[in-house]
């Protein structure tokens, strides 16, 4: 150390800091300058913020990251992304890759994988890369349509303000309460009357049963009457019934002639009056109709 200077020792430090630096800014972007992977080429129109060290995926693993991005001047829109690949994955031919953003910003490239187990590409080959806005894609593509619902939605609110400061509202709502509230004590009383119910049933179910009993001892009672007899009786009497009266309604026999011809009645109501003043002369004057006497003399 003798043989260098001060100024070489501090010229060869800070030559190793430039060198460790370097390599250390490489290894926080993910690049590893010692890496044998395979170099592929991916064309791309737009890259959406795709940056050198930027990750590329197959399946959801990572595989390789982006070395170099190039545009192209000559043709305008054609973007070359070089990156490197894990030396040990097979890309089929027919294959493809995208860019994809998440929600945070982050950009990467999936690798698309065709079925064509026969072909692959080769490194150095170029692969046609494309777009997946994913999530952030879809929500731009709705705001066109949000844009043409923003009026609709405004005049949807100014009619649910309009409705809601109308007074029929309010009522409505305590109208909705104090039902809510009679609901309620309809319920509580309908659980009451139940619980009665419970309790009432099965007095109510035996009593019913005796009622049963009652009435099949009654309906075998009659089925034990002879109805037949007795409708039979029923109809001789009304039979003579039916003979009586028209004899009544008949001239003959003494009731229906009585009843028919005023002469005999009024025959027979004059022998009767007669037959009282008899009656009524015999309790006044005995001793004319009846001669009675011990000695067998007679009064004049």
């Amino acid at each position: 150390m003798k043989y260098f200077s001060k100024e070489v020792r501090i010229g060869l430090v800070a030559i190793a800091g430039i060198v460790v630096l370097f390599f250390g800014l490489k290894y926080l972007k993910g690049l590893n300058l010692f890496s044998t992977g395979n170099k592929y080429y991916i064309e791309f129109t737009d890259i959406s913020g795709l940056t050198v060290s930027s990750p590329v995926y197959a399946d959801g693993y990572k595989v390789g990251v982006v070395k170099k991005i190039e545009y192209d001047y000559d043709h305008r829109g054609d973007i070359n992304t070089e990156v490197e690949i894990d030396q040990n994955l097979r890309i089929p031919k027919g294959s493809s890759a995208e860019i994809v953003s998440d929600v945070l910003g982050n950009v990467k490239i999936n690798m698309l994988f065709s079925n064509n187990p026969r072909e692959r590409i080769l490194p150095g080959e170029r692969i046609q890369g494309g777009i997946n806005s994913g999530t952030l894609g879809k929500v731009a593509d709705m705001v066109p349509a949000i844009e043409k619902m923003l009026p609709k939605l405004d005049s949807i609110l100014t009619s649910v303000n309009t409705l809601l400061a109308d007074p029929a509202l309010a009522a409505s709502l305590h109208n909705v309460k104090t039902i809510t509230s009679n609901l309620t004590v309809s319920t509580r009383e309908l659980n009451v009357l139940m619980a009665q119910l419970s309790r009432d049933v099965p007095g109510m179910v035996t009593r019913a049963n005796g009622v049963l009993d009652n009435t099949n001892k009654l309906t075998r009672k009659l089925s034990d009457v002879d109805v037949e007899g007795t409708m039979n009786s029923v109809n001789a009497t009304l039979n003579n019934v039916r003979e009586l009266s028209e004899r009544l309604n008949s001239n003959e026999g003494t009731l229906g002639l009585l009843m028919r011809d005023p002469s005999l009645y009024n025959n027979l109501n004059s022998t009767m009056r007669d037959a009282d003043s008899l009656m009524i002369n015999l309790k006044q004057h005995p001793k004319r109709y009846v001669h009675f006497s011990v000695f067998g003399k007679k009064d004049k």
